[in-house]
């Protein structure tokens, strides 16, 4: 627990046989829960999570690939479904081991004290970002914050980070199933947690590059796009929130 509040880790992953067990083996001790949702991986990732020696690891699988989005929801649905208290942190951090340990208290901390409703990771402010992030996602990164920040009408620095903490309360007012299941949807959530009138707050994070192959791909570009859209409109027919930048 963190200043009286339950945390719960969703771990997405998919064919991550290799990496699932350091990322569960890191796992901080403020850390009450762990779930691994395995989006029908083709390798042995379930299993390797199963076998985990961490009393707090739960496996769920999908019996079909559903996309990152689709499995991050699954998990905050059984986040939800465990039962807690309004300040509760659902912590999404991935199964590639590219998010640090490190930084989950500082994720989980503005919720767990009541001061935000969503935190986003910002790996932008952080020192090492240039010695470790490639050029090109750095690039995309940027275009995709900006675009995001204009379609909400607030600025957000670091949109496609994925290492995100939500407060059970907020996560409630989630439409989660209509959350786009794949690549995107942090976009489409942030849209989401905007329009709600969320207080939402960004702390730096730690980049972590090691040579693993991104999943992303050029077609998801223009679906990235067409969700920053989706936010412009929900911006224009509803209301937005508050970014708060700290370091």
């Amino acid at each position: 627990m963190l200043d009286g509040a339950r945390i719960v880790v969703v771990v997405p992953a998919f064919n991550e046989e290799e990496r699932i067990g350091r990322v569960l083996g890191t796992m901080p001790a403020v850390v009450d829960e762990i779930l691994v949702v395995d989006d029908a991986s083709d390798d042995a990732t379930a299993a390797r999570a199963r076998a985990s020696a961490d009393g707090r690891t739960r496996v769920l699988v999908h019996a079909v690939n559903r996309g990152v989005g689709a499995a991050i929801a699954m998990g905050y649905r059984a986040a939800l479904a465990s039962g807690g208290g309004p300040r509760d942190a659902f912590v999404v951090m991935a199964g590639d081991g590219q998010m640090d340990p490190a930084d989950l208290p500082a994720l989980a901390s503005p919720i767990a004290r009541g001061d935000a409703d969503y935190v986003k990771g910002n790996r932008f402010i952080h020192p090492e970002l240039g010695k470790t992030m490639p050029p090109a996602r750095r690039l995309g990164g940027i275009v995709f914050s900006r675009l995001t920040s204009m379609a909400i009408g607030q600025p957000v620095h670091d949109s496609q980070c994925g290492y995100t903490a939500i407060s059970r309360a907020a996560c409630d007012r989630l439409d989660l199933d209509g959350l786009w299941p794949r690549y995107g949807y942090p976009n489409d959530l942030l849209g989401q947690a905007a329009v709600r009138g969320m207080r939402i707050r960004e702390v730096c994070v730690r980049p972590i590059y090691a040579g693993e192959r991104s999943g992303l791909r050029v077609w998801h570009v223009g679906r990235i796009a067409q969700l920053v859209g989706r936010a412009w409109v929900r911006r224009v027919t509803g209301r937005g929130g508050t970014i708060v930048t700290s370091d």
